[in-house]
């Protein structure tokens, strides 16, 4: 493999083109076939750690995790969201852009590990470019807070914090991941945020109700939506849901019911809702192989009608939290 461009600068001159001119087919032949999905993200928690309900493969490898990522930019997926606790995912992601020659090009965001010192400067600058030099960028499109409560930190220094990364030219944008409505709304309304994370999905109306997103509209600050598969539960069979998450097989099997009446998988369902109810949102889905990339690619291509959309509205107005928040889920 030839040396990193961007870390060793005092390459001789000739390894540097050598290395520039490879990146370039590279980027040339993946550019082949590319349909541009501004709204996509590849979340790639399952590539440094086993992730999700559903997943029956457990984390890929290195070769594996390069399939995905390159089934997605050839795709038109540009944004990447990874984090700091997320086991050895930077490092994966880093690699893989980094041997398809993409690095500068792709839009990664990560978050800050939450068990950092958030108030301490030097800290959390030494985290920052300790994630640079896992993911073998000079610069993140985003790097994020990985917990609500650091909301609280905000007026006590880390927005200086924050705000000196974006002057050093080490990250474009600041955001936030959140899991309740209010911690949104205040993360919206507090200056220097600018991109929020939430969960949300076919079941799940909390942040439709509170106005979340019309609120995001307003602000020009763009939403993140995680969970919309619900860690792959919305997808699963009744039959498959373990019994001690039994409480959750009502709601699995009106979705599937759904699913067989219309002659729509639940995953275009799942999928289609969000595409139509929050357009303007981006959407990070996982994926434990290149054909699971290629599968929810070919559902977002799809729309659902505004009756599905109502049906929806109506069956899953009210879904106890419980069911919607995985850190309740018995272990």
């Amino acid at each position: 493999m030839l040396p990193r461009l961007d870390v060793f600068g005092s390459l001789p001159l000739a390894l540097k083109l050598n290395h520039l001119k490879l990146n370039h087919l590279k980027l040339n032949h993946l550019k082949l076939n590319t349909m541009f999905f501004p709204h996509l993200v590849l979340g790639t928690a399952q590539l440094g750690l086993p992730y999700g309900l559903a997943n029956k493969v457990g984390q890929p490898d290195q070769a594996v995790a390069i399939t995905i990522i390159r089934e997605a930019w050839k795709n038109g997926i540009r944004e990447f969201d990874t984090a700091q606790a997320y086991g050895d995912s930077e490092k994966v992601l880093g690699k893989a852009l980094y041997e398809l020659g993409i690095s500068s090009e792709a839009k990664i965001i990560t978050k800050f590990h939450p068990n950092l010192d958030h108030l301490n400067a030097s800290d959390m600058s030494r985290a920052l470019d300790e994630s640079l030099e896992r993911l073998r960028v000079r610069s993140l499109y985003g790097i994020m807070l990985h917990r609500e409560e650091m909301l609280s930190l905000w007026n006590k220094g880390l927005a200086k914090i924050l705000h000196a990364f974006i002057l050093s030219g080490r990250v474009e944008k600041i955001g936030i991941s959140v899991y309740s409505p209010d911690k949104a709304i205040q993360a919206l309304n507090t200056e220097g945020i600018s991109m929020v994370q939430l969960p949300t999905n076919i079941v799940d109306r909390r942040f439709e109700n509170t106005g979340v997103f019309k609120l995001s509209d307003e602000k020009k600050k763009q939403i993140y939506i995680r969970s919309v598969f619900l860690q792959g539960l919305l997808l699963m069979n009744p039959e498959e849901i373990s019994d001690k998450m039994s409480f959750v097989r009502p709601i699995i099997k009106e979705i599937q019911t759904i699913s067989n009446n219309i002659g729509l998988s639940q995953q275009e369902i799942a999928l289609g809702y969000v595409k139509s109810e929050m357009p303007n949102a981006h959407v990070v889905f996982g994926a434990e192989s290149s054909e699971q990339v290629k599968s929810n690619i070919a559902c977002w291509r799809k729309n659902i009608q505004q009756n599905l959309v109502d049906m929806i509205k109506r069956k899953f107005d009210d879904i106890d939290e419980v069911i919607l928040n995985p850190n309740l889920w018995p272990k």
